[in-house]
């Protein structure tokens, strides 16, 4: 094994207090006087590593060195380290592009992606990822809603976000656009990390986006993603039943589980209003559904976001 410098040690030291450990790192030697102790000593490496400790001894090295280094990874072609959000330009398809250009909407020269992940990636490992759609009122692209409403309890709760937008405002910003943007950034990713194709996936929707995610989530899903989950909150109007009769994703869509969080006082879409909802999508054949409630309005809730969330996780296993 070559060696490892003292610069590298203290980078990948640093890498672990970021990742919270509480603990010294076993391969200090405590054997040596207080004074001499360092972690990660590469004589010590050297004289610990026996055959059977190598394979986990190489992972844990190349997980922190990544973490530590910075820029180990690339999303899109754009470097980025663990821990951070990336924003990419990256190219639509000819299915994108004619999706982008419903409406009148001139087509753009590439589409947006943002990508937000936990300190501990590692795009080796099969990953959960939350796709947000955004309300199209006062301007909002989803990359938005990913930083104001999920980012923080996504990543706490250890998914990958990601998020695609046109380079500018759609002229008539539609499920469609929406739809080929959002598949644009997803091609991004699995063409940034090997096997990504096969990682789980959920929809997320507060308001207006709601509405969006039930066109966007059923063309996902026709098109070859992992659906695992639809998150809506603050959802007025059922738009998930026409998306699934107009996208035909299969009937196993149907057993997509959905989360609908709903505010106590919620003046735009009150809690009558998304038990209607509620009882649209299951006469639409929708079976795995759980309802939560919180005191508040118009929001998106932390702590029924963590619910979700940790549900559609326990559902992929």
């Amino acid at each position: 094994m070559s060696s490892i410098s003292h610069a590298c040690v203290d980078r990948i030291q640093q890498a672990f207090i970021k990742l919270g450990c509480p603990f010294r790192f076993k391969w200090a030697v405590d054997t040596l006087p207080p004074g001499q102790k360092r972690l990660l000593d590469t004589h010590i490496l050297k004289r610990l590593i026996t055959a059977s400790q190598i394979f986990v001894t190489l992972n844990v090295l190349s997980t922190l060195v990544a973490a530590a280094a910075g820029g180990s990874f690339k999303f899109g072609g754009v470097p980025f380290s663990p821990g951070s959000t990336v924003r990419a330009n990256v190219p639509l398809n000819a299915l994108e592009k004619s999706y982008a250009g419903q409406g009148g909407n001139p087509v753009p020269p590439y589409a947006l992606a943002v990508l937000a992940t936990p300190i501990n990636f590692d795009p080796t490992k099969s990953w959960p990822v939350l796709i947000p759609c955004s309300t199209s009122d006062f301007k909002r692209q989803n990359r938005d809603d990913l930083i104001q409403f999920y980012q923080r309890v996504g990543l706490s709760e250890g998914w990958v976000l990601l998020a695609g937008d046109g380079p500018q405002h759609a002229r008539n910003d539609t499920a469609a656009w929406r739809a080929a943007m959002t598949m644009a950034a997803i091609d991004a990713l699995h063409g940034s990390f090997a096997g990504s194709g096969k990682w789980p996936m959920a929809c997320a929707g507060f308001s207006g986006g709601g509405k969006g995610v039930g066109y966007v989530a059923p063309f996902l899903a026709r098109n070859g993603c992992r659906i695992t989950g639809i998150y809506l909150t603050g959802v007025n109007e059922d738009h998930l039943s026409d998306g699934y009769a107009r996208c035909q994703p299969g009937a196993d869509f149907l057993r997509t589980p959905i989360y609908l969080s709903a505010g106590h006082d919620d003046r735009i879409a009150t809690p009558e209003q998304q038990y209607a909802v509620l009882g649209l999508i299951k006469r639409t054949g929708f079976n795995r559904i759980k309802v939560g409630t919180f005191h508040g309005g118009h929001d998106v809730n932390d702590a029924q976001t963590s619910l979700a969330l940790r549900w559609f996780r326990s559902l992929q296993k």
